[in-house]
């Protein structure tokens, strides 16, 4: 299993990666293993302000649908467009093309809450 140490993880199996007040998210690698062949990916719409641990889409897998929660508060900037033609990109590379939503952080002290790497893969 892939853990980059370069993220930020929740319990729930999103990753975080933060870049100059922009995060990138998505599901990590145990999850869409945990998951399956996933062929369905549904993202709320840019300019939707969420709270943490509010459901930001869902992913459907060929035996489940899963719900995504937003790692902290923010308002969503962009989303992953080519998921909606090729969401087995998520299976493929999900810390890379792989990605979901674009978020504007609205609380940075929220970061301190999620797990490094090593943490992660001691829930996983």
């Amino acid at each position: 299993m892939d853990t980059p140490d370069d993220l930020y993880y929740t319990e729930d199996h999103e990753w975080l990666r933060v870049e100059n007040g922009t995060a990138t998210v998505g599901i990590t690698d145990f999850a869409q293993s945990e998951l399956g062949d996933i062929v369905f990916v549904e993202l709320e719409p840019e300019g939707t302000e969420l709270g943490k641990d509010d459901i930001f889409g869902t992913v459907e897998a060929v035996k489940t649908v899963s719900e995504l929660y937003m790692p902290v508060s923010g308002t969503i900037t962009a989303f992953n467009d080519e998921l909606e033609l090729s969401p087995e990109v998520v299976n493929d590379d999900p810390y890379g093309d792989g990605w979901m939503i674009e978020i504007e952080i609205e609380t940075p002290d929220e970061i301190e809450d999620l797990m490094k790497a090593d943490a992660y893969a001691e829930v996983t």
